[in-house]
């Protein structure tokens, strides 16, 4: 009789196994650390929420994990925005890169693996989108389509 026992608790044990396994991490979610701003630049962060598109560079919408207003990002490998994030050490230095596309100008940082991250530039609150190696080839398309929803939600300024 103990024996049926372990054996059902081994099916029951097998049953759930897949069940636990599509929960891991080893899905297409992304994942992002949520960035803690102050109020001010918390609420200016959620009314970019709304406004952001459900595709960018062509690639569907695909929030990371875990889910949070300050956090956006679209395909796979995914193209990250973080809405809220302290200012980069390289936005005071003299030498940095920068860009302006459809009127908002960006911070130009590469990465060592071969990433490029954007911070905006001149708003009041900052916004870093990332792009994985595997996209920075394909250009600015993506500041391209986050440039408007980014004009309208983030007033021209200087963050705290």
């Amino acid at each position: 009789m103990r024996h049926r026992y372990r054996v059902v608790l081994g099916l029951c044990a097998l049953v759930l196994l897949p069940v636990a396994a599509g929960c891991s991490s080893m899905d297409d979610t992304p994942s992002a650390a949520v960035p803690s701003p102050g109020a001010e630049a918390a609420g200016l962060c959620r009314n970019l929420d709304e406004r952001l598109p459900d595709e960018v560079d062509g690639l569907g919408r695909n929030d990371p994990e875990p889910r949070s207003a300050l956090t956006a990002a679209w395909g796979s490998p995914a193209i990250i925005l973080r809405c809220g994030v302290p200012r980069p050490a390289g936005m005071l230095a003299k030498d940095t890169d920068s860009i302006e596309v459809n009127g908002v100008g960006w911070l130009m940082e590469e990465g060592d693996d071969g990433s490029f991250r954007f911070t905006t530039a001149l708003r009041r609150a900052y916004v870093e989108v990332t792009l994985p190696k595997e996209l920075a080839s394909k250009g600015l398309g993506p500041l391209t389509d986050l440039a408007q929803p980014v004009k309208k939600a983030i007033p021209e300024g200087i963050a705290d």
